[in-house]
């Protein structure tokens, strides 16, 4: 394929271009505009910061100072969880049983005792109990007591006491447990448990 010659301007062409060229004029650039150096630069604002919801009231050393928000416990006591447990017995019997009505058919008192001598005491009474078929026991753990001194790693007040619930509601009692509650005043209070068994079959 043969290439074509560079094309050339003819003389009408070039006269036209000279005349169009002499028409056009240079842009002039926008001078930018000198800053003022005498003037101090304006200091920026601060972002505000979001004031508080709550005041903090003035404290001074060596007064106390008030409680601001409620108190709370970082986990309910062994009370209050038993309380708020779903009932698992006859609601009747349940109410008499809470308020001291019913007398327990057998008792076992765990006071006093360590966990390793406590853990196998309670499960050979509640064992037989279920087995000579009687249905509610008190299980007495005592409150538990202020320790003087309890070393570098402190112990719960009342071992027993938080203890035997959950040896109760674990193998190889749970079969045998159907209701855990806290007695009433006249069987011990709060350093006892009504246990309710179920039948034996």
């Amino acid at each position: 394929m043969a290439r074509r010659p560079p094309r050339t301007l003819s003389n009408e062409d070039r006269k036209l271009w000279s005349a169009v060229a002499k028409t056009v004029t240079r842009n002039a650039q926008p001078k930018k505009p000198v800053l003022d150096q005498s003037r101090p630069k304006p200091k920026p604002t601060p972002a505000r910061t979001p004031e508080p919801d709550f005041k903090v009231q003035d404290f001074r050393i060596g007064e106390t100072a008030p409680p601001s928000l409620p108190g709370h416990r970082l986990s309910p006591s062994i009370s209050d969880r038993l309380a708020a447990a779903p009932v698992r017995m006859d609601h009747a019997t349940h109410k008499k049983m809470k308020r001291g009505k019913l007398s327990p058919e057998g008792r076992i008192d765990l006071h006093g005792m360590t966990l390793d001598q406590a853990h196998p005491a309670l499960i050979g009474f509640i064992q037989r109990a279920q087995a000579q078929g009687k249905r509610l026991v008190l299980v007495i753990t005592g409150k538990g007591k202020h320790r003087d001194d309890p070393g570098p790693i402190p112990a719960r007040r009342g071992v027993l006491k938080h203890q035997v619930p959950a040896w109760l509601r674990a193998a190889p009692l749970s079969g045998l447990v159907l209701e855990i509650r806290e007695a009433h005043l006249r069987h011990g209070g709060s350093g006892a448990y009504y246990v309710y068994l179920r039948r034996s079959r």
